[in-house]
């Protein structure tokens, strides 16, 4: 049918890929880094025109030559402030801005508490959504939050520049849902809670569907909807129903795609909508790869070392059981724990024995997350494991039976970048009558390596049980009135 771009906006660069409508195959790629601070040097306050300058450079060479539509992904959780004539009345707020974790805390109890928000939106305000940050741009900077009369995500700005800032002003599901002031579960924006935030109404865009299309460029090319990084990397890896997803970064998250949105009184799920029409239930963690560096330099070596030291050992550690909560953690709330070693014998005091612990402790930890949504009804019957730490040897060998499913490890691709394309093609063929709205462009699977269970199943869920009763001794009650129950 043709080629179609999809543009991939994250905190530090711009990466676009050019793809076959009809296979998906990568055609041409493109990259930039852009500016990641601001003039003031501050991480969470950016000049959003940096963004565009990279996009720029990104597709120089001719990169988008032949480009029927683009799709757009983007960092999520940003927020860009605008007044009447659509200028910003301060630089973009941007990533995990911790500024505004007070903030949180007061729009939380200004509602009524932590269930009022679960079943008013999904998920229970944190300091890195948009109706945290509003409460601190009217705290710390009220003559700004005063002249704000417009409010837009990094993906809908970007849209809306792409497209000539014209009158209308679009998001999607996706984007909407990590906002704070948008439900999930009704799919409608509540602007009474922005203005609970702020103090005043404002414009919010229109939410468009998965397949719609946002609007052409003066120059006539097609701009689908678009969507947040996450929705737009899940899209991208082909995850459905029974797939969940866990990303190793220093912290950790799980997410899957379910058929309803999970209202969580506790706060333990954030209720996302996804690039598709589905709903996105997020659980995290607070330590994930931080406990295997933590252990590296510990035992004097990389991870690389560590994986190999783990590999040296059994299951079950010869007993030792680390609980990995070096930041305290989220799930379970615990947040102002840290982590602790048990089963010191004189047997298990090797380094090795120590090591293996390490990754169990770590995947045990991601494998309460990935059972509280579970216990919610989630089925999860692959799950996708995401980061560099998942090339490691350990990470492979020991997370199938602990996490008991199949896993997958998809090779690294721009997996954001690559669903704003399917969904750029998505539009493309519904416009055109040769796709239906209803149903995405069939890409094949993302290449990836498979691990089983197998015959390790039974032992995994023994050290997993051990995992278990050593938390419960030491923080009994831990998951009680979680969603996880």
């Amino acid at each position: 049918m043709g080629i179609v771009a999809g543009l991939d906006s994250s905190s530090d660069s711009t990466r676009i890929v050019v793809c076959d409508t009809d296979t998906g195959a990568v055609l041409k790629q493109g990259y930039a880094p852009h500016q990641a601070v601001g003039d003031d040097g501050s991480p969470h306050d950016v000049d959003p025109q940096s963004w565009l300058l990279s996009l720029g450079e990104a597709a120089e060479g001719g990169l988008l030559e032949g480009v029927q539509a683009i799709g757009v992904s983007a960092q999520p959780h940003g927020l860009l402030a605008l007044d009447s004539g659509g200028g910003l009345v301060r630089p973009a707020l941007v990533g995990n801005d911790k500024r505004a974790q007070s903030a949180a805390a007061d729009v939380i109890e200004a509602l009524g508490g932590r269930s009022a928000w679960a079943q008013a939106v999904g998920a229970v305000p944190t300091a890195t959504q948009a109706i945290a940050k509003l409460r601190w741009l009217t705290r710390t900077e009220p003559d700004a939050a005063r002249r704000v009369a417009e409010l837009m995500q990094p993906h809908d700005w970007l849209v809306w520049q792409l497209l000539g800032r014209p009158h209308r002003r679009t998001t999607d599901r996706g984007t909407a849902s990590g906002t704070g002031y948008w439900s999930a579960a009704t799919g409608s924006w509540r602007p009474d809670l922005v203005e609970l935030a702020l103090g005043h109404q404002v414009r919010l865009p229109e939410v468009i569907g998965p397949a719609e299309v946002a609007g052409h460029t003066p120059e006539g090319l097609m701009i689908s909807a678009g969507t947040g990084e996450t929705m737009a990397a899940a899209f991208g890896l082909g995850v459905g129903l029974g797939d969940a997803v866990i990303s190793l970064g220093a912290s950790g998250s799980v997410f899957s795609v379910h058929h309803e949105a999970l209202a969580d009184p506790t706060g333990t799920i954030l209720s996302y909508a996804d690039a598709t029409g589905m709903h996105l239930p997020v659980v995290h963690t607070l330590n994930a790869v931080r406990a295997l560096r933590g252990t590296a330099e510990l035992l004097g070596t990389d991870l690389e070392g560590l994986s190999a030291l783990a590999l040296k050992s059994s299951p079950g550690s010869y007993g030792l059981v680390l609980l990995p909560y070096l930041e305290g953690e989220r799930t379970p709330h615990l947040p102002h724990t840290a982590g602790t070693l048990t089963g010191l014998r004189r047997e298990s005091m090797k380094p090795e024995h120590l090591a293996r612990a390490a990754f169990e402790g770590m995947l045990c930890g991601l494998a309460d997350a990935l059972d509280v949504l579970r216990g919610r009804g989630v089925q999860v019957r692959r799950v996708f494991l995401l980061g560099p730490a998942a090339d490691l040897q350990a990470v492979r060998a020991i997370a199938p039976a602990l996490l008991g499913a199949q896993v997958v490890v998809p090779q690294p691709a721009d997996y954001a970048a690559i669903g704003a394309a399917r969904q750029a093609a998505w539009a493309l063929g519904a416009a055109h009558g040769t796709l239906s709205p209803h149903e995405p462009p069939r890409w094949p699977a993302a290449a990836s390596q498979v691990f089983e269970p197998g015959a390790e199943l039974a032992v995994g869920q023994a050290v997993r049980q051990q995992y278990v009763t050593v938390r419960e001794q030491i923080h009994p009650g831990a998951f009680e009135g979680e969603a996880g129950g």
